[in-house]
């Protein structure tokens, strides 16, 4: 098996110089040097002694994620692009975690990866209160949150990336709005976290503003845990029989729903009770996991930036791991609308123009 000194002298370098490029510290790197580097690597099959490593700094290169529940594409996407930017550009491997955006939860996850050296976690939350983040953070634990803003004016300490989900359904809803939608439901589940209430803000601000605030409604699906991450698409299905049996005068023609999987339920159970999408009624999602093409018709949703925001968060991880002192900061990442087949006009305005 090859030695890291095997390395430096096929490359010519300093066996200093190897451990550099293995940690990812190539800024100031010659081009030249850092391709000798690679090179040598690549031809004697180089793969550094992690056990050696942990046992020398008390770390291992291993990050954590916690995701509410991987039952959700998005959160699998999300979890894809951490790792392969963190395997391929610093060495690091992923553990990941589920948390059901159980507080407790989270903090005991936060313990035990501390316990096995890892020093760096993504954490998907959007809970209200992040002061297990905060307390994580305090033992030298660093911790980039994802899908929650900081809160104004208080220093917690850890990093803030998220896309910004206000805007997120302002897009969504203006453009059922300019199809000539009049009633409107945004559909969530019952637990509202932060990134929740900033997507019905902008729900109800689009509404304003085009006039319709008696016509759109906000309707919360009662799950089987308190946020129903993990049932999120069944979900859908139960509330579109129940937006299925309003009375059609006071049925919304339109439904922008709180993420895809709650959307693709919305489009199963309406359906099963005998509506078309986009026919009878339009529906929207937010997040653009790969399922939402596949569908038919396929859904109109809000476009994430997963692989920009992964990166953002691995990058953020690597430099607060190598420097305590880097500041914290909050990252915001602009959502994007793709339309798709299902919103069409409202029935009542098809016959008129009939």
């Amino acid at each position: 098996m090859s030695k890291i000194q095997d390395v430096a002298s096929r490359a010519g370098v300093s066996a200093s110089t190897v451990s550099n490029v293995l940690n990812g510290r190539k800024d100031r790197m010659a081009r030249e040097t850092l391709a000798r580097v690679e090179a040598a690597i690549a031809e004697l099959r180089y793969r550094p002694n992690t056990t050696a490593r942990q046992l020398k700094t008390g770390h291992t290169p291993l990050l954590g994620l916690l995701v509410p529940s991987i039952a959700n594409p998005m959160y699998g996407a999300i979890a894809r692009e951490i790792e392969t930017q963190a395997q391929e550009r610093h060495g690091f491997r992923i553990m990941i975690g589920n948390t059901y955006r159980d507080k407790d939860k989270e903090a005991r996850f936060f313990d035990d990866l501390m316990a096995h050296g890892v020093r760096g976690v993504v954490i998907i939350s959007s809970l209200v209160d992040e002061q297990h983040f905060e307390s994580a953070g305090e033992r030298g634990l660093v911790v980039v949150s994802y899908d929650r803003r900081a809160t104004p004016g208080v220093d917690s300490g850890i990093d803030h990336v998220s896309v910004d989900n206000f805007e997120a359904a302002r897009l969504a809803t203006e453009h059922l709005i300019a199809h000539g939608h009049r009633r409107l439901a945004f559909v969530t589940a019952a637990g509202i976290t932060m990134s929740r209430r900033e997507k019905i803000s902008g729900f109800h601000a689009a509404a304003a503003r085009a006039g319709l605030t008696a016509g759109a409604q906000v309707i919360e699906g009662t799950p089987h845990n308190e946020y129903g991450d993990a049932v999120m698409s069944e979900l859908g299905r139960l509330e579109a029989a129940k937006i299925a049996a309003m009375p059609a005068g006071q049925r919304p023609t339109a439904v922008l729903a709180v993420n895809d999987m709650m959307a693709l339920g919305l489009m199963a159970g309406l359906r099963e009770a005998g509506l078309s999408v986009p026919a009878d009624m339009s529906v929207v999602g937010m997040d653009d996991v790969f399922l939402s093409a596949l569908m038919q018709p396929a859904l109109t949703t809000v476009h994430l930036p997963v692989a920009e925001m992964a990166h953002t968060i691995v990058e953020r991880l690597m430099l607060r791991l190598a420097d305590a002192e880097v500041p914290t900061g909050e990252f915001m990442f602009q959502p994007s609308l793709v339309s798709r087949e299902s919103v069409a006009r409202p029935p009542a305005s098809k016959s008129k123009s009939i």
